[in-house]
């Protein structure tokens, strides 16, 4: 089978790997759609993120979706033919923090495609997939494309639940990629009453106007453009902070109410806050980071129609074309999701 494997930044390629069958409990996947995550295009274009290194070739990817094509022993759940949308989140379920409910920090965490250990846990960009039963969310009444975009949309449903409750706020939204629209999606659904978006992109900020914010705010344009929610000690009651920068961060703090939350998914390094402000308003900041029971919800969500994400597929490209659609990917100019068909 061919598989989209990384070796350096810059270097990407095609590789023939091993087909591997289904044990007990597992299902082995045809895979049909792929996205392109921020994550995938950090090791594209750099190697990794942060402290996290590629020290070994990976196979890239962990937003995927595929039909079932075998069942290993045990599996009575699902049917060949079915398709489904995969968890990347594969949790040892027996370490201190699986026990205590908190699947997204296991020690022994096997998340597709992460340089995070090593050696490096292998991605799901590949034709042929083994994966646990557990893993894998029946998607009917959705499109293989719709599927694979079950994953940053519940990073948005983890982070919608970090920020508690959504009913009756006022949210800021800052960062207007993949993750910054669907947050607006997960806020609407979670009851907020208005949604301000803000971002550099007057074409980020087209999506986030299509999927539901009230305003959109470009940035490149106004650089105080959130200044005006600065009065009277602020106006929001959240920020989903998606971009990981800190001028982002200090604006959207300085916006924020007393007692304001501020939950963060944006990953761009370490920043320095404005640690008067927080303490004199009284904020939370709270991270989120990945997901896990959230999966599920998130299939669910999309086949009863309560979120849309089909506008934010903007390019799909067949596997022969993965280098072309890693570059198109990586110019937030043209693209806001990038997935790949594998079938």
């Amino acid at each position: 089978m061919k598989a989209i494997v990384i070796h350096a930044a810059k270097d990407l390629r095609i590789e023939e790997r091993e087909h591997e069958k289904p044990g007990p409990g597992q299902v082995e996947i045809r895979l049909a759609a792929g996205g392109i995550c921020g994550s995938d295009l950090h090791y594209y274009n750099h190697g990794g993120f942060g402290t996290v290194r590629l020290k070994e070739p990976m196979i890239l990817g962990h937003e995927v979706a595929g039909h079932v094509a075998a069942l290993g022993e045990g599996v009575s759940d699902l049917a060949i033919g079915d398709l489904v949308a995969v968890s990347p989140s594969r949790p040892c379920e027996s370490c201190e923090y699986c026990l205590k409910g908190l699947a997204n920090h296991c020690f022994n965490m096997r998340f597709y495609g992460s340089a995070m250990p090593f050696p490096h846990i292998q991605g799901a960009f590949r034709e042929r997939l083994i994966a646990t039963a557990g893993q894998c969310v029946k998607a009917d009444g959705l499109s293989a494309g719709e599927a694979a975009m079950a994953e940053p949309l519940s990073v948005t449903l983890h982070a919608t639940r970090r920020a508690g409750e959504m009913l009756g706020k006022r949210v800021l939204v800052t960062g207007c990629g993949p993750i910054g629209t669907l947050s607006i999606l997960a806020a609407r659904r979670a009851g907020a009453a208005e949604i301000v978006a803000a971002d550099l992109s007057e074409r980020a900020l087209g999506f986030a106007r299509k999927v539901g914010a009230d305003r959109a705010i470009n940035l490149s344009e106004d650089r105080d453009g959130l200044a005006p929610f600065s009065a009277n000690r602020g106006y929001f009651d959240v920020l989903y902070e998606c971009s990981g920068a800190q001028p982002a961060l200090v604006s959207g703090i300085q916006a924020l109410r007393p007692r304001g939350i501020i939950v963060q998914l944006g990953l761009g390094g370490e920043m320095s806050l404005p640690m008067m402000a927080i303490t004199a308003k009284e904020l939370d900041l709270r991270g989120s980071f990945r997901f896990h029971e959230e999966f599920a919800i998130a299939v669910k969500l999309m086949q009863s129609g309560l979120i849309d994400v089909k506008p934010l597929i903007t390019h799909t490209l067949p596997l022969a074309d993965a280098l072309e659609a890693f570059e198109i990917a990586s110019d937030k100019g043209q693209s806001m999701k990038t997935q790949i068909a594998f079938s």
